[in-house]
């Protein structure tokens, strides 16, 4: 079923993004992870696209094996590093044949070892242009990535939702964030956003907190940002995993709280393939109400 149709559905929608593992070890721990989230039905997951297409046949089977043997939705991230119009085409028409109909349109990061993105030959140099692409030859439900607090490649925030607002002129059903901390930048987004016209879902990302080193390496490479007094707080327990994990898990918590009851359709959790953190947060969630409506609804469609 495609994203945009659960999306009116299912409110609020909670998904789970997984990466492809390198190993056998790491796929039996992915499924083991699946099979533990499944306690909480999602909506969706996504599977992530390696660097310059390197998981790219790990992620057509594993978004197929997904929906076909664990019943669940799926959707292929997908990027313009590395790959031309034509492997663009084989990609999608792989996806189209394993029964996939939800794809995640991303331009990608530079190739390892470079600093700068280089449009592929015969290739796109823009989400906006794959968008356009999948829109015009398949039937795909496509999704993109959205910035609250800016492409950390665009420092002018206007010229950022400029080009957010053409992947979906172009045809986007609706949009993930990356992870923030602060709910502020999402809200600030969104009232942007609609004030520039754009009115598709606009999914919140999470990120549990899990490590401090970890978290630090992972914002610096997408320029999100972290609260002061979280900071503080993680620094002053950082020599306790467990209560660094606590930390994390208690603030993201509240941001999920807060995003749902001020009307986010749903939250996208970056798992990390580890399902300890995301169930812990849709735990604390369960009792959350609002419209006199629980906010952990059957996922069922």
């Amino acid at each position: 079923m495609k994203i945009s149709e659960i999306l009116k559905r299912v409110c609020p929608a909670f998904s789970f993004e997984f990466f492809p593992p390198k190993d056998d070890d790491g796929f039996d721990k992915l499924f083991q992870t699946i099979d533990q989230l499944k306690r909480r039905p999602p909506a969706f997951v996504s599977m992530t696209y390696g660097a310059g297409g390197s998981t790219r046949a790990k992620t057509i089977d594993l978004v197929g094996r997904i929906k076909d043997e664990i019943g669940l939705e799926s959707m292929a991230h997908l990027t313009c590093v590395g790959h031309s119009t034509d492997e663009i085409r084989s990609v999608l028409g792989d996806l189209r044949d394993r029964g996939v109909d939800n794809v995640l349109a991303l331009r990608g990061d530079p190739p390892q070892g470079r600093t700068d993105f280089v449009k592929p030959q015969n290739g796109f140099g823009h989400a906006s242009e794959l968008v356009r692409f999948i829109r015009e030859n398949f039937s795909f439900c496509i999704g993109v990535a959205g910035y609250p607090e800016g492409h950390v490649e665009c420092p002018d925030k206007m010229l950022d939702l400029e080009h957010l607002k053409r992947k979906v002129e172009a045809g986007a059903d609706f949009i993930v964030t990356q992870l923030f901390f602060d709910n502020r930048f999402y809200f600030d987004f969104v009232d942007r956003l609609r004030g520039m016209g754009i009115d598709v879902p606009i999914i919140p990302g999470i990120m549990p907190i899990l490590s401090l080193n970890q978290i630090k390496r992972f914002t610096k490479m997408c320029g999100a940002t972290i609260p002061e007094d979280l900071i503080s707080r993680l620094e002053s327990v950082q020599d306790d995993p467990e209560a660094v994990r606590q930390i994390g898990i208690k603030h993201a918590t509240a941001q999920c709280e807060r995003l749902l009851l001020e009307g986010a359709p749903g939250i996208h959790f970056y798992t990390l393939n580890r399902s300890r953190a995301t169930l812990s947060v849709l735990e604390h969630l369960k009792n959350l109400t609002f419209e006199n409506k629980s906010v952990l609804p059957p996922q069922k469609f």
